[in-house]
């Protein structure tokens, strides 16, 4: 295991240099940032060149991306053109998306395999055919409507919720915000967990299990669920960063000031280091996901086993 640890962790720095290059590099041909710092005036010439240099915008691509990254490894993501450090605004902006990414989680989990495991044994019966199409509606609704018919339902209509988030962003404020972000994920992990409960409870470990007479819980939990719970595994662990860094949706329509609202007001500013600041660290979150989901797999499946 310490091994396959190690050539994993190896494995990701070209990974991580690679992708953090090609970010790098996207972001700096989407447009001049100097451009929008003089306001709907067009930045004098002297004006524009001190920017620059000041920005270190006046030098090659390729020698602002190595500057940029011997930066990072010493905590230094760079300043926004609002002249406020990029980390400060990491510091504000992660812990809030970290909880609303945890609360998706959850309902992910809980909701989505509870109803994968009660769909896929009961395969065909009116309750299986009633969660298919939930989820498929569910997915079919864009995560906007579903934000703003939620907000509008139980904040303005009902008043059951703030229909605006508060700047801390406690726990209790972020269900609904957080089950509208899982919510499409939600019902592909109803749906992955049940069509492998469906084909792994034909398979011959679990005839074996139930002709030995097990209780039939210990079966599906112990036997039937672990097994089937990998490709679910798999899902959950990628989508993990694509819930803190897709959520520009869900916290502008909740006013939730985290990762998407500032990735969002980067490129609407063109601010190239806040973009690329932020996308970074959520890089490094899609690694470490990945690798937390390949380990689980020898938990899951103890005939799984890394040299």
């Amino acid at each position: 295991m310490g091994r396959y640890v190690i050539r994993r962790l190896l494995q990701m720095i070209p990974v991580f240099f690679g992708t953090t290059l090609l970010i790098f590099l996207m972001v700096n041909v989407m447009g001049d940032p100097i451009a929008g710092l003089c306001g709907d005036r067009q930045c004098d010439p002297a004006t524009a060149a001190q920017l620059r240099s000041e920005f270190g915008l006046d030098k090659p691509v390729w020698q602002q991306y190595l500057t940029y990254m011997g930066n990072v490894f010493t905590g230094d993501f760079g300043t926004a053109f609002n002249g406020q450090k990029v980390t400060e605004l990491m510091a504000a902006a992660f812990p809030i998306t970290i909880r609303l990414t945890v609360v998706a989680i959850v309902f992910e989990v809980v909701i989505g395999i509870s109803l994968g495991v009660v769909t896929g044994l009961r395969r065909g019966r009116p309750v299986d055919t009633t969660v298919l199409i939930l989820t498929l509606v569910v997915i079919s609704i864009p995560t906007f409507v579903t934000g703003l018919l939620l907000q509008l339902l139980l904040g303005v209509e009902w008043g059951i919720i703030k229909p605006s988030v508060s700047p801390e962003a406690p726990f209790n404020e972020l269900l609904v915000p957080g089950l509208v972000l899982a919510s499409v994920s939600l019902a592909y992990v109803t749906r992955l967990t049940r069509t492998s409960i469906a084909e792994n409870a034909r398979a011959d470990y679990v005839r074996t299990a139930v002709a030995k007479g097990l209780p039939g819980r210990r079966v599906v939990i112990r036997h039937l669920l672990r097994n089937s719970l990998i490709p679910v595994v798999t899902f959950i662990g990628t989508d993990v960063g694509a819930l803190m860094g897709g959520a520009i949706v869900t916290e502008r329509i909740f006013n939730i000031h985290g990762v998407g609202y500032q990735l969002y007001q980067g490129i609407l500013r063109q601010n190239s280091q806040t973009v690329v600041g932020f996308v970074t660290v959520l890089v490094l979150v899609f690694l470490a996901a990945n690798l937390i989901v390949d380990l689980l797999y020898a938990v899951l499946d103890p005939r799984i086993r890394y040299a």
